[in-house]
């Protein structure tokens, strides 16, 4: 629907359809210059005061107001364009665009683009922080974002294509990569699927994208899409020919196409030595692998304790407590999500003493009670800290479903049911369905490419890793 030869029923409409009389902070402001009446609508707290007086003062100073091209032309701001639908207009004007219109040009509005939003520092994230390196990261506001990856790589090729989502939301969306250098197909097939989603909100940031973007799987618990609050982390992978989303209100950049092997890279990788970022990389690979079978393996062995070799015998504990160990391990699984859960909804200056205390009252009353045994606590000690070797909460939980479901496995079908479990990992791993492109959720694995599982194992250029 566009805008009518009358000024006033524009006028009008707009006021009707943007409900000025019951919202205190949608304004409606009329000035008259010379014989014409123009009108600004705009959202209080949106809008930056000192620009918006400027630019009314300029307005006042003249004698009329003349065509809407000549306005726009001699208008001293640096985003102004010309709008002439109802529905964009509205749409501008409550993303915090100010929207002009007058009686010298009736069909014509003039969106003026000085808005702000309330924002904070772009300090360095919490879940991903560095010994070295740059201390900023994303913030809700998505222009403040766009800016941070610009800033860092000045390659007139890196694009920026703007996509407006979500029903009631419209929530502005930003798909970018290097031209060039990112999969071709891949950034049609991702442009597509944003084109042809409806969702009806993106109020919980890239979470709703996700799910509108993979809506198949979701059982499965791996995570579908890696994530970052790093702008050298999202530069790095631009260059390497991934793309991001950018989705406004969530400091989250989306990063694909995504596969379980990027999760065993971090940041702090690369700001070390090639030596040491490949040795921390190996660790952490180790670790989680453990972290996944550690238990269930130890259990296995309680199960046939009888024809352990004798230097394996510290692993049968000397007093089992008084459940069964079984048990006892799949509380302390529920008893660390429990702290996890209470240290999260308690005031930041208790939350480390009591999870800290905490764990360290309820583990020497089980095992002085005689509920668990020390044998017990150790391995889930060692489960608890190794979730911690890498940032993805997601990823932590599927390791963390993986493991119980090995144990419960293992003790129903012994030796068989620990080989079901591993069959099971491996299952969710190749199932799992990802926005993808040329390669799956298991690359550089399956499809097997040398080169570049060397370069994910070793912390290494590829220009440095010898030709196959």
């Amino acid at each position: 629907m566009s805008l009518s030869l009358s000024h006033k029923a524009n006028v009008s409409l707009l006021s009707s359809r943007l409900r000025v009389g019951e919202n205190f902070d949608v304004i409606e402001r009329h000035l008259t210059v010379g014989q014409d009446d123009v009108c600004f609508f705009y959202v209080d707290g949106f809008t930056k005061d000192s620009e918006m007086q400027r630019l009314m003062q300029y307005l006042l100073s003249k004698k009329s107001i003349g065509g809407a091209n000549a306005l726009v032309s001699d208008l001293p701001y640096i985003e102004v364009e010309l709008a002439d639908d109802i529905d964009g207009i509205i749409t501008a004007v409550l993303s915090g665009q100010t929207a002009v219109l007058s009686s010298s040009f009736p069909t014509e509005s003039i969106l003026i683009d000085a808005r702000t939003y309330p924002a904070r520092t772009t300090a360095e994230p919490d879940t991903d922080r560095v010994m070295q390196g740059s201390r900023d990261g994303f913030v809700e506001t998505l222009v403040m974002n766009t800016a941070l990856i610009r800033r860092r790589i000045r390659d007139p090729r890196l694009t920026m294509r703007h996509f407006g989502l979500g029903g009631s939301s419209r929530t502005d969306i930003v798909l970018c990569y290097v031209e060039g250098v990112a999969d071709r197909k891949l950034v049609e097939n991702i442009s597509s699927r944003l084109g042809q989603i409806r969702p009806e909100g993106v109020c919980l940031g890239y979470r709703s994208l996700a799910e509108s973007l993979v809506r198949r799987g979701w059982w499965n618990p791996f995570p579908k899409i890696r994530v970052t609050e790093r702008p050298d982390t999202a530069s790095a992978q631009l260059l390497e020919g991934s793309v991001l989303i950018i989705c406004d209100t969530s400091p989250q950049v989306m990063i694909l196409p995504t596969s379980i092997f990027d999760y065993l890279q971090q940041t702090d990788d690369y700001y070390f030595p090639p030596l040491t970022g490949s040795y921390l990389r190996i660790v952490r690979t180790l670790i989680l692998l453990l972290s996944v079978i550690i238990t269930p393996v130890w259990y296995l062995c309680l199960e046939f304790s009888d024809t352990l070799p004798q230097y394996l015998g510290f692993l049968i504990p000397d007093d089992p407590g008084a459940l069964p160990i079984i048990l006892q391990l799949l509380l302390i699984e529920i008893a660390i999500d429990g702290l996890k859960i209470a240290s999260m909804n308690t005031p930041d200056m208790l939350s480390n003493s009591l999870s800290v205390v905490g764990a360290l009252l309820l583990g020497d009353f089980a095992v002085g009670v005689g509920w668990v045994c020390e044998d017990v606590i150790l391995y889930m000690a060692f489960v608890a800290i190794a979730n911690f070797a890498q940032q993805n909460v997601e990823l932590g939980y599927a390791f963390k479903f993986v493991r119980v479901a090995m144990l419960i496995l293992t003790y129903f079908l012994g030796a068989w049911g620990l080989l079901a479990g591993m069959l099971l990992f491996s299952f969710l791993l190749v199932t799992n369905v990802t926005v993808t492109g040329r390669s799956g959720y298991l690359y550089p694995l399956i499809p097997f490419d040398g080169r570049a599982m060397a370069h994910l194992i070793f912390r290494v250029k590829k220009n440095d890793l010898p030709k196959e």
